[in-house]
């Protein structure tokens, strides 16, 4: 069929989707072109165009700076720890609720944990910095066991898994949906053939339940792999001090900081376009990864 054709049957498709066109060309294509300011020695009294060219020279400048090996050092650590212990999380919710044959039970369960999600990022912060405060409601409950009653945010060791855990607790319930309207176009013919073969929750969990999720799995990791080097800019400003910089900078906040609070625009521009670059890459790797190892893949 020609794209004309095409068109003259699902005319009311193409016309919807030319909000969205519109969206991505004027917030995502035509900002592209101020990625020149990277190359350049830019000033905003200049312009783009009357900045002098800089060539390699922000990039330089970042990579030969102390702060460089520790924004990426950091980055990749909160990175993979949101991926080993956060990615799992709602996939094992979603099992669980799945398991569930109480319909009131599990819509009870299901409407806590998606609450967490609808709490704005800056309220969930400043609860967070009030929790773990050196007499918040954590602290208190964890010096029973031998913790000391100090500010928990200001100690670097514990940054990751107070960002880790909280993230957990504020997107479970929101992530495991995806997953639980997966398990729902599952054939319940293939349980009950289980069953009479003898195989029991646990095994059906394993050959049944599991293998419907690989799909949707394997696409939402490829996404979060895409996303490494992109942790969570706005939280970290929000829960981050001067303190625990050693383990809490990350490359987004080091752009924010180097764009935002000093000004330096191309030095910001040419540390965000590495680490775009960077994504993409890990995007591509993931995908062919998938491809090849599990047969599954956005393209």
């Amino acid at each position: 069929m020609s794209l004309k054709a095409d068109f003259r049957r699902n005319s009311w498709l193409y016309w919807m989707i030319i909000p969205i066109v519109i969206y991505y060309v004027v917030f995502m294509y035509i900002p592209m072109f101020g990625q020149i300011i990277a190359f350049q020695d830019y000033r905003p009294s200049r312009g783009i165009l009357g900045s002098d060219w800089a060539g390699l020279e922000n990039f330089i400048d970042f990579f030969s700076s102390p702060f460089a090996t520790r924004v990426i050092k950091n980055t990749i650590i909160i990175a993979l720890n949101e991926i080993i212990f956060g990615f799992p999380a709602p996939i094992i919710l979603a099992l669980l609720l799945n398991e569930l044959t109480c319909q009131t039970y599990k819509r009870t369960l299901q409407t806590i944990s998606y609450i967490p999600h609808f709490i704005s990022l800056v309220v969930m912060c400043g609860i967070i910095i009030d929790f773990v405060s050196s007499d918040g409601v954590i602290t208190t409950i964890l010096s029973y066991f031998g913790f000391e009653e100090q500010n928990l945010l200001a100690q670097s060791k514990y940054f990751v898994p107070i960002y880790v855990i909280s993230g957990i607790w504020k997107e479970i319930g929101w992530g495991s949906i995806i997953y639980l309207a997966s398990l729902s176009g599952v054939d319940q013919n293939l349980y009950e053939a289980a069953a009479i073969d003898g195989a029991g929750r646990w095994q059906r969990l394993l050959h049944v339940t599991l293998p419907a999720l690989i799909p949707i799995i394997s696409i939402q990791l490829i996404m979060r792999v895409g996303n490494i080097m992109s942790a969570g800019a706005e939280k970290i400003i929000l829960l981050y001090s001067p303190a625990v910089y050693e383990s809490a900078d990350t490359i987004a906040s080091y752009v924010y900081r180097a764009g935002i609070q000093e000004q330096s625009y191309s030095l910001a521009a040419a540390v965000g376009m590495f680490n775009s670059v960077i994504n993409l890459c890990l995007v591509f790797f993931a995908n062919w990864f998938s491809r090849k190892f599990v047969e599954e893949s956005l393209w």
